[in-house]
């Protein structure tokens, strides 16, 4: 069995809204996943809400860490609106972004959150998205 070579990143964050922020929520993570859906680099980005425990969950898909990087350097004001709205409870990142990724992982205001690095085993994709080099050409 041939096991698939991926140099893909997923995020997820679970977010803990803040009493009286739900509807601002719900605004600022519209704007945010709209605004990535036009001009971010992930390939996925999925939002989740559990409105009786007050808790979303964000899923971001990544080709590497290059495009980590192009999605903070593009997303930072919608990011700061719905970090006004929520804490982050814990954050998985699952495969191997590169060390600058990781030192960077903080808060809008510089704070810090509990996160963990896991490691791909194996595993494969049915996505057939084009890289942003052959959507270019």
């Amino acid at each position: 069995m041939e096991i698939t070579k991926s140099n893909t990143i997923l995020f997820r964050n679970t977010m803990r809204i803040t009493d009286g922020h739900l509807d601002g929520f719900r605004r600022a993570i519209a704007q945010a996943v709209t605004f990535a859906q036009e001009h971010g680099p992930q390939l996925m980005v999925e939002v989740f809400i559990d409105e009786e425990r007050m808790l979303a969950h964000s899923f971001q898909l990544y080709r590497n860490s290059e495009a980590i990087r192009a999605h903070w350097r593009l997303s930072d004001p919608y990011i700061r609106e719905v970090m006004e709205h929520c804490t982050v409870q814990h954050f998985e990142i699952f495969g191997a972004p590169d060390h600058d990724i990781v030192a960077a992982l903080k808060t809008p205001d510089g704070g810090s959150f509990p996160f963990v690095v896991s490691p791909r085993l194996a595993g494969f994709n049915r996505l057939g998205t084009p890289s942003l080099d052959e959507s270019h050409s």
